[in-house]
């Protein structure tokens, strides 16, 4: 089973940079083979949690299609112990043409605290 590298502001940026470029084996190789992902629509008060990172990087990937040209701006990042936030504006395109733009956050976590 593979680790993912500590969460580290560091890691943070590395993590958003990858998401910037749509790089989807970037992307995983933070993510362990057990890892799981809250999206925010769902039927449960989480939204719909993927498992596992095949379930994770299709998830992402559903992402990249449903807004070719999205982009995390506007980032910042910071951590206590093993867990770590990164603030964000997501903007893109839909395909029917539709602008996005949202303020949001990611919460990680890791086994190991740095």
């Amino acid at each position: 089973m593979t680790q993912p590298p500590p969460v580290s502001v560091d890691t943070l940026k590395a993590i958003a940079d990858a998401f910037n470029a749509h790089d989807l084996d970037a992307i995983m190789a933070f993510f362990a083979d057990d890892c799981s992902f809250d999206t925010p629509r769902g039927l449960e008060p989480w939204g719909q949690r993927l498992t596992g990172k095949a379930a994770v990087r299709e998830g992402f990937a559903a992402r990249f299609r449903g807004l070719p040209d999205v982009h995390y701006g506007e980032d910042r990042h910071w951590v206590s112990g093993d867990r770590g936030v990164s603030e964000w504006l997501l903007t893109g395109t839909a395909p029917d043409g539709r602008r996005v733009r949202v303020r949001g956050c990611d919460l990680w976590s890791s086994g190991t605290a740095r």
